[in-house]
């Protein structure tokens, strides 16, 4: 098969970088963060300008909650916030710490994570110090079991972490190595077996996603490629010369493509328009055990 590549427009630039792309089908909007300046920007499913929120404390791992809430990951700890209802509140956004990750250890911070298609958030963590060593650990947190270790190999930055269309099947990466892994995945006892590799490639600290036909999309320098069922890569969209940081499906259908840069580009296109051969899955919201009957006042801690 012939390999197809598409050229993706740059739609504009918001911030110095990104991180953990994901769209909101309760506000209809794509929400992602900027780990350099400390911000989380959010870009309406037709609009042209993001609007910016400063956090209390930089971020660089996000999830979508079911109740509307923002799962944020901030260094070593895992944390709630609300987002504001229109414009930016007077005060940076500070999150409810819900989980300290593996405390005793100084050279590692959270990475990368998703939530599961059990409504459980499952990350990882890397090693920044500066001897890079795999010290990095795998993790799932629920606010029914609480936070559990995954018993997967240690990486020396975890990345690229999703889950097939039913769940049973895991992806995830180690930034400083490349490739795809594919393990076997059971939420309810966050038990893991049978990882197996899945693609050689350049992930190199980007993303993983997984459409509405099963198949796997990974961030590989400048492209969002598309692999098949045995790995190997038979499409790729192209954003130019940057290094692709994450892609995520959006709109009332689902046919839309965000992609975001690793330097705050922003580009978007339509899967349909352009004949590239996508279609998109929601993502599972974390389960929180909150509803809108207790609200938050935005930009304040609960």
């Amino acid at each position: 098969m012939s390999l197809v590549s598409t050229y993706a427009p740059l739609l504009m630039r918001s911030g110095q970088s990104a991180a953990a792309l994901r769209w909101d089908a309760r506000r209809s909007a794509w929400h992602w963060l900027d780990p350099v300046s400390g911000m989380l920007h959010s870009l309406a499913a037709q609009g042209d300008s993001a609007r910016p929120i400063r956090l209390q404390e930089h971020a660089n791992v996000m999830a979508i909650c079911a109740s509307g809430r923002v799962l944020l990951g901030q260094g070593k700890r895992l944390g709630m916030a609300e987002l504001p209802a229109s414009v930016a509140p007077a005060r940076p956004l500070q999150a409810q710490v819900l989980a300290t990750i593996d405390p005793a250890e100084p050279r590692t911070v959270m990475s990368d994570g998703a939530s599961d298609r059990h409504g459980y958030f499952v990350f990882g963590s890397a090693n920044i110090a500066a001897d890079r060593r795999p010290i990095g650990s795998f993790y799932q947190y629920s606010q029914r079991y609480g936070l559990r270790r995954l018993a997967l190999p240690t990486v020396a930055t975890a990345c690229g972490i999703a889950f097939s269309r039913d769940g049973t099947q895991m992806y995830f990466s180690d930034a400083t190595l490349g490739a795809i892994m594919r393990c076997r995945y059971d939420a309810e006892r966050a038990r893991v077996g049978e990882v197996q590799l899945f693609a050689q490639g350049g992930i190199g600290g980007g993303a993983l996603l997984v459409d509405a036909r099963d198949q796997v999309w990974s961030t590989q320098g400048p492209a969002l490629c598309q692999h098949d069922a045995g790995g190997a890569v038979r499409q790729m969209i192209v954003i130019g010369d940057q290094v692709l940081a994450g892609a995520a499906a959006g709109g009332m259908q689902l046919d839309q493509l965000l992609l975001i840069g690793a330097d705050g580009g922003v580009f978007r296109v339509s899967p349909q328009v352009a004949g590239v051969d996508f279609a998109g899955l929601a993502d599972t919201p974390f389960a929180d055990a909150y509803s809108e009957a207790q609200p938050l006042r935005a930009g304040t801690a609960w």
